[in-house]
């Protein structure tokens, strides 16, 4: 008997997170710090993230991120994330970041970043999560290249334990 656990559709896992860029947000130039921008992209993540797993769940890594233009106070900041593919115990989950001028309804891609999260049961433990059922063309180029995302950061993963030993 198969004990994997029934796919969800990756609509399922679509999540909006926003927020309004205060002066608190920001360096003395007025832009929302990166770290502050990388905060938000792991928050966005993990409702996408829990939403797939309907469980506990960790961000085991993060992607490169670029910072393609400044966010400034009083713009709305704007993630929309989802799970692009599920391996194992494993997920990707890809976030894009946008900027919304309130005044001139002006929308600006800012950012988009991948981060893997890990599902955990209450002791901690891994956990098999649903496999994610890509129905769309967009959905399933995602999905594809996600698998050639996950072989280089495996790579990598290793290059890094070689050079410990």
């Amino acid at each position: 008997m198969d004990s994997s656990p029934p796919g969800r559709f990756v609509r399922e896992s679509i999540s909006e997170y926003s927020e309004f860029a205060l002066p608190n947000d920001a360096n003395t130039l007025g832009n929302v710090l990166g770290g502050k921008v990388m905060h938000l992209v792991d928050i966005a993540a993990a409702l996408a993230a829990v939403r797939h797993a309907r469980c506990s769940v960790v961000t085991a890594s993060v992607d490169h991120m670029s910072f393609l233009h400044p966010i400034h106070i009083g713009q709305l900041i704007v993630l929309r994330s989802s799970v692009n593919r599920v391996f194992r115990t494993s997920m990707e989950i890809g976030v894009r970041v946008e900027v919304e001028n309130l005044v001139t309804g002006a929308i600006q891609h800012t950012s988009s970043a991948y981060l893997t999260f890990v599902a955990l049961d209450k002791n901690g433990c891994r956990l098999a999560i649903p496999p994610v059922i890509p129905e769309t063309k967009d959905e399933k180029r995602r999905y594809e290249e996600a698998e050639e995302r996950r072989a280089y950061r495996l790579a990598m993963r290793e290059k890094a334990l070689q050079k410990r030993r």
